[in-house]
């Protein structure tokens, strides 16, 4: 069994709801049975419908317009991450259920399948039980009631799932895979 601990990043603007997010970068990190870190995979995906980044995008994820215009569509970035991750056996796992949804909502706009999505689980809302708050708290706010240092840029796709794995397995013999 691996678990694979990602975090995506998506177009997004402030105070404009009206256009639909796309994922514009891909990062995670396999750990295997032993809760050991074996890889890491990392992708931009370049947006269909709204090509063009906000300022607020680009500021909030420290994204650039480049990196995304270099990058695969989202149907061959997303393959690259299937073909990471393995034919299995695996969990998804990610700091609440906004990744897993996005990651839905992107394969359905190019017609792709969600099949390999079914095995997830939502850290934050297990946290959040267990600390008395069905909501859960931010990754941020996590990494410091553990103890647990951040390291990286918040809101970048890679750097977000290694600290997602560090709380993974802080916690792991907490966690309940159904």
């Amino acid at each position: 069994m691996n678990y694979i601990i990602f975090d995506l990043e998506a177009t997004c603007w402030e105070n404009d709801r009206s256009k639909p997010n796309e994922i514009i970068e891909i990062g995670a990190v396999k750990l295997n049975q032993q809760l050991q870190r074996i890889d890491e995979f990392q992708t931009f995906i370049k947006p269909m419908l709204n090509p063009w980044l906000s300022d607020f995008c680009k500021t909030l994820t420290s994204i650039t317009q480049e990196d995304v215009q270099a990058a695969p569509y989202f149907p061959q970035g997303v393959r690259a991450f299937q073909d990471w991750i393995g034919p299995g056996p695996f969990y998804l796992c990610s700091w609440g259920l906004y990744d897993k949804n996005q990651l839905i909502k992107d394969c359905k706009l190019h017609s792709l399948s969600t099949d390999w999505l079914k095995h997830h689980i939502s850290i934050k809302h297990q946290h959040g039980k267990m600390i008395g708050r069905d909501r859960g708290v931010g990754m941020e706010r996590a990494l410091q009631m553990l103890h647990l240092p951040m390291e990286g840029q918040h809101h970048r796709g890679i750097d977000d799932a290694r600290n997602i794995a560090k709380i993974f397995v802080r916690l792991f013999d907490k966690l309940e895979f159904s």
